[in-house]
């Protein structure tokens, strides 16, 4: 999925590209009929911005509309952020997960992401549910906004937005360049034509290459904007995520239902001499075994599993078990996976709690703020 080298058996290769052609049909029907307005878009009486990527994986949406929340507040906006609710019992139905200063539900019933996003972000309420359209209804009526976040909705075009971000993972970019499931693509390339902003994430060196192959990219015939009025090119800005320390906490401790406002550490000397047991489950798990190496002490084991995992008792025994035989001084894991097993560790071994922020690269954050603040007034 990640490059053209096929290493795949030939009944496979044959069978996931097959299934690519199928999946790549369905989404051009799709497209087709918004894009001609056989299917109309919901228009809310407020901003919609949209936070979204072209291919699967993590690619930092949710750090990222974390970010942009905060962005509006100091822009003096009063945002709401919507969200699908992967995995959590209220996708089909809708649910509000905090009303910006108590949470009203579960993980479990949120979903972990939109459950964290709501844990980190004090006075910004968010709503979960499949139909973002009426999440966005639900949230214009209870909460008043001037301005929607709508987080993982580039392929959700049921909702109108007023901005659409994409981001583009620095290192893979769009891996082999095929659609799901025979490459990482939920679209076609050309569909990022339809963007009016484009973020490289994971610049942690040299991102110049990777912008370059972009702006390549975005100058073909067949990456034209379909939004009337629109001229010049669709700008490419570059960040970073750079990982921090949230906090230390004794498993057995619950959540607070209280949304408290972000304190992290200022560095990772806590866990600088410390012997450190790493478990997750999210997209990129050994990428944050990585992280954790880098400023831990010492690793003593690790125990991954699949992304948006539910941990089940089990789970957290084995957990609790392996950290103890690899002698760890604490267990790791990322706010994701904190969510979900909060309260539920059954020894005392403290957790340390990592997190993800979003760093623009140099001058981009400047131009990027000056970017939101030219499209959000001409709205």
């Amino acid at each position: 999925m990640r490059d053209e080298e096929n290493t795949a058996p030939p009944a496979l290769y044959c069978a996931l590209s097959a299934a690519s052609v199928l999946y790549g049909a369905g989404v051009a029907l799709r497209n087709a009929f918004y894009d001609t307005g056989v299917l109309d878009s919901g228009k809310l009486d407020c901003r919609v911005v949209s936070v979204g990527n072209l291919t699967a994986g993590g690619t930092g949406k949710t750090p990222m509309t974390i970010h942009l929340a905060a962005l509006l507040r100091r822009m003096g906006y009063r945002p709401v952020v919507i969200s699908r609710g992967y995995g959590g019992n209220a996708e089909k139905e809708g649910a509000v997960v905090s009303d910006g200063y108590e949470l009203l539900c579960g993980s479990d019933v949120s979903g972990d992401e939109p459950f964290m996003m709501a844990s980190a972000m004090r006075g910004v309420p968010v709503l979960v549910g499949g139909d973002r359209y009426k999440s966005g209804l639900r949230a214009v009526s209870e909460f008043d906004p001037d301005i929607i976040l709508m987080d993982d909705g580039f392929q959700h075009r049921r909702l109108h937005r007023d901005l659409d971000i994409v981001l583009v993972d620095a290192a893979t970019m769009f891996g082999n360049g095929r659609l799901l499931p025979r490459g990482m693509l939920r679209e076609p390339l050309r569909s990022i034509g339809r963007a009016d902003a484009v973020v490289l994430t994971r610049c942690a060196g040299d991102c110049e290459p990777s912008r370059a192959e972009l702006q390549q990219m975005l100058r073909r015939p067949a990456i034209v904007r379909r939004k009337k009025g629109f001229s010049g090119r669709i700008p490419i800005f570059r960040a970073r995520h750079e990982p921090y320390l949230s906090f230390i906490q004794n498993g057995k401790a619950p959540l607070s239902a209280i949304i408290q406002e972000q304190t992290p550490e200022t560095g990772f000397s806590a866990i600088s001499k410390t012997r450190l047991f790493v478990f997750s489950g999210i997209a990129g798990n050994h990428s944050f075994k990585e992280t954790v190496e880098e400023y831990a002490g010492s690793v003593g084991g690790s125990m991954f599993f699949p992304d948006h995992h539910r941990y089940s008792d089990e789970d957290l025994r084995r957990i609790a078990a392996a950290a103890a035989s690899g002698k760890a001084d604490f267990l790791a894991t990322t706010e994701k996976d904190y969510v979900k097993v909060a309260g539920r560790m059954p020894a005392d071994i403290p957790v340390c709690v990592i997190g993800i922020r979003i760093v623009f690269v140099g001058e981009d954050e400047h131009d990027f703020l000056r970017f939101l603040r030219h499209n959000l007034q001409l709205q």
